[in-house]
């Protein structure tokens, strides 16, 4: 790797590793295990594998090494630790690095999923958690304490695209000696300044912008080498949520047109946004890189660009927003994001229904609010098909 590399070239370089008849795709190594020369090879392996030594599909496998090589090139970390999704990597990163009697503070605005990592099993094993609003710095610093282990948020919350101050948060939980872990998904790697900004563990799920065609799960943990080798790796090669050498394949071709990709997204994101202004049956618009944002000036300092997800609030509630869902001809109805196709969800009924409803209300996720993940169709005919659902919604 050179370290001299602009992001694109990182992108598609980054981690090569050939074999003897020098492909020039990335060779996808579909193994469970390895041979050894001999049995005093296979004993040397096992009490310490050097570079590009492999002992099991779960430890490793020079696939999945030229995707955690990539991803942790182009983040800025030391190293990284694939797995099997986005979850596996949020449950992984926390579970290998806390016991009981540890304290965590968590921002409140969490995916769902997240929220049962922290509420239900961390607490389960005797792990303390606090929840904070993470847009309040007052809050982080009432609550980090003395002997605070970690801090957890995402960069950019789901669905409701309040923005976390990392650099202050993680200033804060610096101060105590605690480690500063978030979720990045929504701010993407290009985007990304995260490691610069006070990260030491940032967590994707590659479900999303990374392979960004809806083709297959995956996650990833970065940070440093002591970090990802002497705490994540013991704890997910034996729990075994690694990610397979197939889907770090499709996870490297993601890695080549990401930046294409996302920066393409946000751009549309933004027209999106800056179209659909005034529009009737609309009671508010979130999107972080538009000026109407509360904090769009730390969004550009923290980003430099918005991101590629919209929440729009219907002002008709959960009526309004399901005709608003039902009349859209190109955006389709699911639940992923950071995909090539136009996503639109209904969060408050699908990816975050669990939540009580008083929880539901103090996090904005309203009857009314839809998530719009936005894809690499034309911007052109985005916009019309967004404004003629809104036109029939509220009708």
């Amino acid at each position: 790797m050179d370290n001299e590399w602009k992001t694109r070239t990182k992108l598609v370089h980054d981690g090569t590793r050939r074999s003897q008849w020098n492909e020039v795709s990335e060779a996808i190594f579909l193994t469970q295990g390895f041979v050894y020369d001999t049995a005093e090879q296979a004993e040397a392996r096992f009490l310490n594998a050097g570079p590009d030594e492999y002992i099991y599909a779960r430890y490793g496998n020079p696939t999945v090494a030229m995707f955690e090589d990539r991803i942790a090139g182009l983040e800025g970390a030391e190293d990284a630790f694939a797995t099997a999704s986005g979850m596996a990597a949020v449950s992984g990163a926390l579970m290998s690095m806390l016991k009981a009697g540890d304290h965590v503070v968590s921002a409140r605005a969490l995916f769902g999923s997240c929220l049962y990592i922290l509420e239900n099993i961390l607490t389960r094993y005797g792990v303390e958690v606090t929840f904070v609003d993470g847009t309040d710095l007052d809050q982080w610093r009432a609550a980090i304490r003395p002997d605070t282990t970690a801090v957890f948020f995402e960069t950019i919350a789901n669905p409701t695209l309040e923005v976390v101050d990392l650099q202050a948060v993680a200033d804060l939980a610096h101060a105590v000696g605690a480690t500063v872990v978030v979720d990045n998904v929504f701010a993407t790697p290009v985007f990304s300044r995260a490691m610069s900004q006070g990260a030491d563990v940032v967590i994707y799920s590659a479900t999303k912008h990374i392979d960004g065609q809806g083709r297959a799960l995956g996650g990833v943990i970065l940070g440093s080498r002591d970090f990802i080798r002497g705490t994540v790796e013991p704890y997910m090669k034996h729990t075994g949520g690694s990610m397979s050498p197939f889907t770090a394949w499709i996870m490297l071709k993601g890695l080549e047109t990401i930046s294409l990709r996302v920066h393409a997204q946000a751009d549309s994101a933004l027209a999106i946004v800056d179209a659909l202004q005034g529009k009737p049956g609309l009671s508010r618009i979130i999107y972080p890189g538009h000026p109407s944002h509360a904090q769009n000036a730390l969004v550009d300092r923290q980003m430099g660009k918005g991101g590629t997800v919209i929440a729009l609030e219907l002002a008709g509630g959960q009526a309004a927003a399901f005709r608003f869902l039902n009349e859209l001809k190109i955006v389709v109805i699911s639940n992923n994001l950071g995909d090539a196709k136009s996503i639109a969800t209904h969060p408050a009924t699908t990816t975050h229904q669990r939540l009580p409803d008083d929880q539901k209300a103090a996090l904005g996720i309203t009857p009314g609010l839809v998530r719009l993940s936005v894809g690499l169709e034309d911007t052109g005919d985005l916009i019309a098909d967004l404004s003629q659902a809104l036109q029939t919604s509220g009708e």
